[in-house]
């Protein structure tokens, strides 16, 4: 006769295998007991709950990273429940209905990483003022904050904005779209700077310049995320310095954004990889210095 015998912890109750453990969390999870944002109790405290070496949580923690339901792990800190993929996450938003709750999700993580490029930096400087409200809140505490945008460089005749009519010696469409194009850089550029004195964290933000005409805005999120919108060229009016302005142009605000999540499978891995990739090419080759003025 063979007897087996349970596994058992030092206290004399049962000690749970790294998979039993990432079972248990799992079902927490589903239940909403642990609920997407929350952050996991230490990993000593889950040791000590299922009877365990922190080897065993550790274990079962990147199982659980690896089927998608934490983000954060093995950053210094307790890792978060991961926003759930599926309906409702990956629909298509407008950029200003989608980019702000992207952006302070990626927030919640230790060291923030965010490249953009757009034809201006308006969708990006209000969505970010979200993610500076809640540091402000102390709801993220992120150490450092790294920055990265490509804009069309002021040198360059943009395909578009564009003057129905043509361009002129003084373009003014031209002129209004450098304007904005260095003033919502300059706040957004302000407005994180100030972080580092008022909070202590390390950040990092810097402009290139594009030589063409963006034809899609993207914006990368900590390497594992990717936001795709397209620019839709329409004829439109604006006022400017008392004048009508008649152009093609594009509400980049109005653009609906494409999510791609790199946990969320091969396909969206591979896009939100090469997207990345893109991004670091032009702005170690073809992209110059941009100054905001």
């Amino acid at each position: 006769m063979v007897v087996t015998q349970e596994n058992v912890a030092v206290n004399g109750s049962r000690s749970f295998s790294p998979q039993e453990i990432a079972d248990a969390l799992r079902d927490r999870i589903r239940t909403g007991e642990l609920r997407a944002g929350d952050r996991l109790p230490t990993q000593a405290d889950l040791a000590e709950e299922f009877g365990v070496e922190r080897g065993a949580v550790r274990q079962a923690l990147r199982v659980l990273q690896e089927a998608g339901l934490l983000t954060n792990v093995s950053k210094g800190s307790p890792p978060r429940i991961a926003e759930p993929v599926g309906p409702g996450r990956d629909e298509p938003q407008r950029t200003m209905v989608g980019l702000a709750p992207r952006l302070a999700e990626a927030f919640a993580e230790q060291n923030v990483r965010i490249d953009a490029a757009c034809l201006t930096a308006q969708s990006l400087m209000l969505a970010m003022g979200e993610s500076v409200r809640l540091i402000h809140e102390g709801r993220a505490r992120p150490e450092s904050i790294n920055v990265r945008v490509l804009l069309p460089s002021r040198k360059i005749t943009l395909a578009f904005p564009v003057s129905v009519e043509g361009r002129g010696d003084d373009d003014p469409v031209h002129q209004r779209w450098l304007k904005m194009r260095n003033a919502q850089a300059q706040v957004l550029e302000y407005n994180l700077g100030s972080l580092r004195s008022t909070h202590g964290i390390d950040v990092q933000i810097s402009f290139r310049a594009l030589p063409f005409t963006p034809p899609i805005k993207l914006y990368l999120l900590n390497e594992k995320e990717a936001l795709l919108g397209y620019y839709v060229l329409d004829e439109r009016e604006e006022e400017y310095e008392s004048q009508t302005l008649e152009m093609y142009d594009a509400l980049g605000s109005q653009s609906v954004l494409f999510a791609f999540l790199k946990q969320a499978g091969q396909r969206d891995a591979a896009f939100v990889e090469e997207s990345q990739k893109w991004f670091n090419a032009l702005w170690e080759t073809i992209t110059t210095d941009l100054t905001l003025s």
